[in-house]
């Protein structure tokens, strides 16, 4: 019998299971994980604001389709991420918060950094818990994984008492946990209800299948135009806090309200779907609703009306489409109908393409968002393997409208800001050959704008263009539009070179005040094979709402 810390029966497990990338800042809690860390064979990233781990753990999930793993300090460490965990949460990405905790025996007497970590946790979670014991540590971190991974796909954090994670069992390596007890669990759709749903289908005259974020993920992003292909009605995946008006699906909303059956596949109808009333939806149109989670679908089925409900059933998100596409004998018969959705889709303003701030500004700038996307587009489009990344408010709309990649990584349902940086730096240690640009407004940019130290010290080259109005956009949109711009105050940013600072951490900055600037400014970037910034200063403009001409 070998004797081993709680600690290495944790890291072990990890190991076992093939989860060997973590995402970390330390603290004295966790002291113990580093040490077990090296005979384990873990490789631990060290960033410099806890959230960042979280954001990062988020992205590495999303693309690889294992469980981001976190391991931060108790109490302030643990207060630092646990907000991150929201946008996890609502992208449907799993990942497990892994968080050391004061020590059992000096609970309850003032022991150092003692907070009630898991109930903090707990309403951002799918799961929240404290390990109770040593001999658990293997088993809970399983556990926090299986949860994670199974139904709708989300955050678990675990409490890891500092105690325990010294505790030695001479028996220790008996409680490592194997592979197989990390393995989700799945909920499949049943055969009965998978032809029931084809029918409806095939009865409808302007179907829609809406898929959730689970899907847009690198695993199974794959899956949605064999779908579609199968079934013959159109597939789309949501997973933008603009919903119907999401500029990256176009003129989405136009085709939306004419459908007469919607069929929701994990996709909740929340305020992204206007809760599934008139006039974004028919009022006569009926739904299908399939859930991996039974309260959800109790509320999806109370936001739509029952009277409209033609079959729900509890199934996972990925199962359910896996099971329509094998089934599907044939194609939808509405090939017209079908046409006008991707038509309505691809859409954007033909008034776009003929947009030269150089030559409407006499080559003074600033630059027009759409340039800033046009010239990242052809970048990407010239790469073997590439992922987008899009973050911010007015500017992460604008980027997501003009630009597309094979993969991408977006903010999400949450609406949130700021994970832009680490999303790049994950997305590229997750995908070691492709190219990597994240977008973003110079509003996010300041949240983790020092993990450029963290890109340099891990070699880790990637590319963030900074569209750069000197303003939190978004919300000074907002005043100018409820307020009236004689009341629009208290956004202002300033000029900030975002480019110097990265240079100034190790990395490669560019200037741009110029349209015809982006194209060189973005190949020097790529070029450096350094993390790289592009600070572009671009117009203070609305993000768009496309909709097809009259």
């Amino acid at each position: 019998m070998t004797a081993l810390r709680g600690a290495d029966i944790f890291c072990r497990s990890l190991a076992a299971a093939g989860l060997r990338r973590v995402f970390a800042l330390s603290g004295n809690h966790i002291m113990p994980l580093y040490d077990a860390a090296i005979e384990a064979k873990l490789s631990i990233t060290h960033v410099r604001y806890e959230g960042a781990a979280v954001h990062m753990a988020d992205a590495w999930a999303r693309l690889t389709g294992q469980p981001g793993i976190v391991w931060l300090t108790g109490g302030p460490g643990h207060a630092n991420g646990v907000g991150a965990l929201y946008t996890a949460l609502a992208a449907e990405s799993p990942l497990v918060l892994v968080s050391g905790h004061a020590p059992l025996n000096e609970l309850g007497r003032g022991a150092f950094q003692e907070m009630r970590q898991a109930d903090i946790a707990a309403p951002l979670c799918k799961a929240s818990w404290t390990v109770a014991r040593a001999e658990d540590m293997g088993a809970d971190i399983a556990k926090a994984c299986r949860i994670a991974r199974s139904g709708r796909p989300g955050p678990v954090h675990l409490s890891l008492p500092a105690d325990l994670l010294d505790a030695k069992l001479d028996n220790g390596e008996g409680f490592i946990a194997s592979a197989a007890d990390f393995r989700a669990v799945e909920q499949g759709l049943d055969d009965k209800t998978c032809a029931a749903l084809l029918a409806q289908l095939q009865g409808a005259a302007r179907p829609l299948i809406l898929l959730s974020p689970v899907m847009s993920q690198a695993p199974l992003a794959g899956l949605v135009k064999p779908l579609t292909a199968a079934t013959g009605v159109p597939a789309l995946v949501m997973e933008s806090p603009r919903g119907v008006n999401d500029p990256s699906l176009g003129a989405f909303a136009g085709v939306l309200a004419k459908a007469d059956l919607i069929v929701l596949v994990g996709k909740q109808p929340d305020f992204t779907l206007k809760f599934a009333k008139a006039p974004a939806v028919a009022a006569d149109c009926r739904f299908v609703v399939i859930d991996p989670d039974a309260e959800v679908l109790q509320r999806s089925l109370g936001n739509i009306g029952t009277a409209r409900v033609a079959l729900s059933a509890q199934a996972d998100t990925a199962a359910a489409v896996h099971k329509l596409t094998a089934a599907a004998a044939a194609k939808h018969a509405n090939r017209q109908w079908a046409d006008t959705v991707t038509a309505a889709v691809a859409y954007r303003p033909p008034a776009w393409k003929d947009i030269d701030s150089d030559k409407s500004s006499g080559g003074s700038g600033p630059v027009h968002p759409v340039e800033l996307g046009r010239a990242v587009q052809a970048v990407l489009s010239a790469a073997p393997e590439a992922v987008f990344v899009a973050d911010g408010g007015e500017i992460g709309q604008w980027a997501q409208a003009c630009i597309s990649a094979p993969l991408r990584v977006i903010n999400g349902v949450g609406g949130s800001i700021g994970s832009g940086i680490p999303f790049a730096f994950a997305a590229r240690m997750a995908r070691s050959s492709a190219t990597v640009i994240a977008v973003m407004g110079d509003g996010s940019a300041g949240f983790h704008l020092m993990e450029f130290d963290t890109a340099v010290r891990e070699g880790v080259p990637m590319v963030v263009v900074v569209g750069n109005d000197t303003c939190w956009n978004a919300e000074y949109q907002i005043q100018l539009r409820s307020y009236g711009k004689e009341r629009a105050h208290g956004l202002e940013l300033q000029a900030t070179r975002y480019d110097q600072v990265a240079a100034a951490l190790g990395g490669h900055g560019e200037l741009v005040t110029r349209a015809a600037e982006l194209k060189p400014a973005l190949e020097r970037a790529l070029a450096s094979g350094k993390p790289a910034c592009v600070n572009v200063m671009i117009q203070r403009i609305a993000a768009p709402t496309v909709t097809l001409p009259a």
